[in-house]
């Protein structure tokens, strides 16, 4: 089994890449919260691009697409395993740039709606896509949940376009088991 290389964390660019995007990402998400709060909370829907965008407040005490209401105990624990496996990837992200950007934007997603479920117990959620179509599309979502759809969606498209790793071929000796 290949021991973890601890380089990307050797790395001031590697580190600067995942630390300024996620530190960008969760101030925008968390900024953009408090001005839902502040401005949308108990007022009517806003329509930005009537029928496509609108901007309304909700506090969703579920996971996505409000599943599993009122399990925060259990959101904040995956959220936490999420952040020690995000961190994981970049331990072995060695020189990939664009995938430590991935996963810089990834942790703002989590880290964003995992600051909601512990200071307010819910996450604060008000961008309505599609509204003319509740049937089709009746979530509303913050930034952060944005983060999250786009880095795994990145994620799965840089998976795809990336060649395979080379394996390095075994070293032959008297050290190897026969």
């Amino acid at each position: 089994m290949d021991q973890p290389n601890f380089a990307a964390f050797r790395s001031p660019a590697a580190l600067a890449r995942l630390i300024c995007t996620a530190a960008a990402g969760l101030a925008l998400d968390l900024w953009t919260k408090s001005l839902a709060q502040a401005h949308l909370q108990g007022a009517a829907p806003i329509d930005f691009l009537p029928g496509w965008l609108s901007f309304e407040y909700v506090g969703n005490h579920g996971a996505v697409f409000g599943i599993a209401q009122g399990d925060r105990w259990i959101f904040l624990t995956v959220s936490v395993g999420a952040l020690i496996f995000l961190l994981g990837l970049f331990v072995t992200s060695g020189r990939r740039p664009f995938y430590q950007l991935i996963l810089g934007l990834l942790l703002a997603g989590v880290a964003g709606n995992m600051y909601d479920r512990i200071f307010f117990g819910y996450v604060r959620d008000m961008i309505h896509a599609l509204p003319m179509w509740p049937r089709f599309f009746p979530w509303i979502f913050n930034v952060a949940d944005t983060m999250l759809c786009v880095g795994v969606g990145l994620m799965l498209l840089y998976s795809f376009l990336q060649p395979p790793p080379i394996k390095q071929p075994l070293p032959t000796g008297d050290h190897e088991q026969r």
